[in-house]
C-alpha cells in the first residue's frame, strides 16, 4: 500500500482510520496532495472528487446528516478553505459533525506573496466547537546531514539529539490535536477544523509507514440521568392544564413509540411538530402555521401554555416564534445533548439528554394525567382547518399551492425527502407528510446556497429513494451539485420555478416595480433544461395542473439516470394565493 512520505499526512490518515471516519471528500489541489495520496491508497475509506469546494461540503454535509457520524472534506490551501464556510455554518447549527481538513503552506511560506496563501489558523472563529492547528514536520534532510557529521562534530550529536527530541514533540503534538479534534466532532455532534502545513516536495510515497501513533481509547458519548433533576420538574408537570411539546428538526426514530403514545394519551398535553420533526401520531399538530395564524388575542390565551417543552433542531415556523415570544410560558424546558436556544426568551432549563433518553426517565415517573380539555379543544380547531384547507385548494388556479399539494402525496411511500430553503420548506409545512417518508432541510442557518448538494450527499449516504424539492432561485444557485459522479439513477429533483424569489413578494414593500423585480425577486428567464443535458438528468417539464399529473405518473419508475421535473408557476399571483389562504382560514 502506498503512503504520503510525509509523517503528518500518515498521522492525520491513520488518526482518521483509528476513528472510523470512513467518508473522505476530496477536491482536487495540490498543497493537499500528501493527504490525498494517504486517503485514497487505503480501501478502508470511501473517497469522493468534488471539485467545488462549497459544493463537497454541502455534499460532505448531506452524507454526515444520513449518518450522524463525522464526515471529512479535504481541500488544498488559500481561498478553498473559505468555500466550506456556508456548509460549516450550517453544521455548527444544525449539530452536525463535519470535519475539514484544510492543507496549508509551511508558516514562513505565509503572508509573503505566495500563491494560494491565506491566514487558516482559526480561519473559522466560533462556528466550529475545535481548531487544531497542527505543527510542520522537521524537514529530513536537516536530519540525514546531521546523522553524517555525527562522528566528527561532538556538537552536531547534541543538535541531532535535540532535532530528533523536537520531532518526537512535534508528532505527539499532533497526534493529541488530531485525536481531541475528532473525538469532539463525534461526542459534541458538531465541526471541527484541522489545519494541516506541508512542506514541499509533496508528491513523494513509501510502502511502509514511519510512525506509530500511541493507543488512544476511543470515547463514547455518556448519558447520566440527574434523578433530583427529574423529580423537581414532576410537580410542575402534574399541575399544569396547558402542556405544548414543540418538536424542530429531528432524526427519524428517534423516540420510541411507547412515549409517542404516552404522551399522545394525555389530554393536557398538545404536541405541534414541524415536517422535520419526522415525529407522527394522529393526536399531534403538524402545519403549525395553520392553526396559529387565524387566532385571535382570546385564542392565544387559550392556547398559551404553562410548561413548554421543546426538543429538536431550529423551528422553521416565524408565527410559533411570534406566539410564544408574546404570550410566554412559565417554564420552558428544553432537552437536548447540546445547546439549547433561548428562543422565546423563556428558557430557564437545559436538560442535557437525548429526547428519547428524558422520555423514558420522566414519563414514567408521571403517575397521572391531568384532567383538561386543552387537547381537546385543539383537536377541534385542527379539524376545522384542515377542512377549510381541503375547500380552499378546491377555489384554487394552478399555482404554488396546488403544486405543493400535488407533488407531496406523489411522494413514494419509504422514501426521504429533502426540501430546499425558503419558499419550499414553507409550503411543505403546510401540508400533512406519510410517516413512512423521513424529511430533511438545511435549517441550521437557513441558506439557499447548499440545498442541492447536500440532498445528493444524504442520497448517496441513505438506500432509500431521494426526492428533491427546491425553487429556482436555490437550485440555480447551487447548480455546481450536479457536477457529481455519485448521484444514484433513483435519484429526483423537483424544481418549482416561478421566475424569482416570490417569498419575498408575501413580505412588506412595494411589489411590481423595477426595483423590487430586480433587487428583491429577482426576476430570471432561466431554465434548468441545458442543465440536465450537461450533467446526464432526465429532464421533463410541467405548466399546468393535467401535465403534472401527467409528468408524475412517470417521474418514480425506474430509470437509468437521475431524473428533474421542472414545474412553472405563474409568479404574479403566488403570493397573493397564500396570503389569502390564512385569511380563508378565519
Amino acid at each position: 500500500m502506498k503512503y504520503s512520505k510525509i509523517p503528518l499526512s500518515q498521522t492525520v490518515v491513520t488518526l482518521c482510520k483509528t476513528h472510523n471516519v470512513k467518508h473522505i471528500v476530496i477536491s482536487p489541489g495540490s498543497r493537499n496532495a500528501p493527504l490525498t495520496i494517504g486517503f485514497t491508497h487505503d480501501d478502508f475509506f470511501n473517497c469522493y472528487s468534488i471539485v467545488d469546494e462549497r459544493c463537497a461540503a454541502f455534499f460532505a454535509l448531506g452524507i454526515a446528516q444520513q449518518l450522524q457520524e463525522p464526515v471529512a472534506v479535504v481541500c488544498t490551501s488559500g481561498s478553498a478553505l473559505l468555500n466550506y464556510y456556508p456548509a460549516l455554518s450550517e453544521a455548527y447549527y444544525s449539530h452536525i459533525p463535519l470535519v475539514v481538513l484544510s492543507a496549508d503552506r509551511p508558516k514562513h511560506l505565509i503572508d509573503i506573496g505566495d500563491g494560494q496563501t491565506i491566514k487558516q489558523k482559526n480561519v473559522y472563529g466560533e462556528h466550529v466547537l475545535y481548531s487544531a492547528n497542527l505543527k510542520l514536520d522537521l524537514k529530513e534532510t536537516e536530519s540525514a546531514y546531521l546523522a553524517s557529521e555525527l562522528p566528527i562534530i561532538k556538537s552536531i550529536e547534541n543538535k541531532l539529539e535535540r532535532f530528533l527530541g523536537l520531532q518526537k514533540d512535534i508528532q505527539t503534538y499532533n497526534e493529541s490535536e488530531i485525536h481531541d479534534a475528532l473525538t469532539i466532532a463525534k461526542l459534541n455532534l458538531g465541526p471541527v477544523h484541522i489545519n494541516c502545513p506541508f512542506d514541499e516536495p509533496l508528491y513523494e510515497t513509501v510502502e511502509e509507514l514511519a510512525i506509530n501513533p500511541k493507543p488512544y481509547k476511543i470515547q463514547t458519548r455518556q448519558e447520566k440521568v440527574d434523578e433530583f433533576e427529574i423529580k423537581s420538574l414532576i410537580d410542575v408537570w402534574h399541575n399544569a392544564k396547558r402542556k405544548l411539546i414543540l418538536v424542530g428538526a429531528l432524526q427519524p426514530n428517534a423516540i420510541e413509540k411507547q412515549w409517542i403514545q404516552e404522551i399522545a394519551d394525555d389530554d393536557s398535553i398538545i404536541v405541534f411538530t414541524e415536517t422535520t420533526s419526522n415525529l407522527h401520531h394522529q393526536d399531534f399538530f403538524p402545519g403549525i402555521d395553520k392553526i396559529i395564524a387565524p387566532l385571535d388575542e382570546t385564542d392565544f390565551k387559550a392556547l398559551q401554555p404553562e410548561v413548554l417543552l421543546t426538543f429538536g433542531g431550529l423551528i422553521v415556523s416565524k408565527k410559533i416564534k411570534a406566539f410564544l415570544r408574546a404570550y410566554k410560558p412559565e417554564h420552558h424546558w428544553h432537552v437536548s445533548l447540546s445547546r439549547a436556544n433561548d428562543t422565546f426568551f423563556s428558557l430557564d432549563k437545559h436538560i442535557k439528554l437525548r429526547p428519547n433518553t428524558f422520555l423514558s426517565a420522566f414519563l414514567p415517573q408521571v403517575t397521572h394525567h391531568t384532567k383538561s380539555n386543552y387537547k381537546a379543544t385543539w383537536l377541534a380547531v385542527r379539524q376545522k382547518r384542515r377542512k377549510l384547507q381541503a375547500e380552499y385548494l378546491e377555489t384554487l388556479p394552478f399555482s404554488d399551492f396546488t403544486v405543493f399539494n400535488s407533488v407531496l402525496k406523489r411522494i413514494p411511500k419509504n422514501s426521504q425527502l429533502q426540501v430546499g430553503n425558503s419558499s419550499a420548506i414553507r409550503y411543505t409545512q403546510l401540508f400533512k407528510i406519510p410517516k413512512s417518508i423521513e424529511v430533511f432541510c438545511n435549517r441550521g442557518t437557513s441558506g439557499i446556497d447548499g440545498s442541492t448538494s447536500t440532498a445528493i450527499g444524504a442520497a448517496v449516504a441513505n438506500e432509500k429513494q431521494t426526492t428533491f424539492i427546491t425553487g429556482d432561485l436555490s437550485f440555480f444557485y447551487d447548480s455546481n451539485a450536479l457536477w457529481n459522479n455519485y448521484i444514484p439513477n433513483t435519484f429526483r429533483i423537483i424544481v418549482v420555478n416561478n421566475e424569482g424569489g416570490g417569498i419575498f413578494r408575501i413580505l412588506p414593500g412595494h411589489k411590481n416595480t423595477e426595483n423590487f423585480d430586480t433587487f428583491f425577486e429577482t426576476k430570471h428567464q432561466l431554465n434548468a433544461k441545458q442543465l440536465c443535458e450537461m450533467y446526464g438528468f432526465d429532464y421533463t417539464v410541467a405548466k399546468d395542473q393535467t401535465e403534472l399529473h401527467q409528468q408524475l405518473d412517470a417521474f418514480y419508475k425506474l430509470s437509468e439516470r437521475p431524473k428533474l421535473l421542472e414545474i412553472f408557476t405563474p409568479s404574479r399571483s403566488n403570493d397573493q394565493i397564500l396570503l389569502d389562504y390564512f385569511k380563508y382560514l378565519k
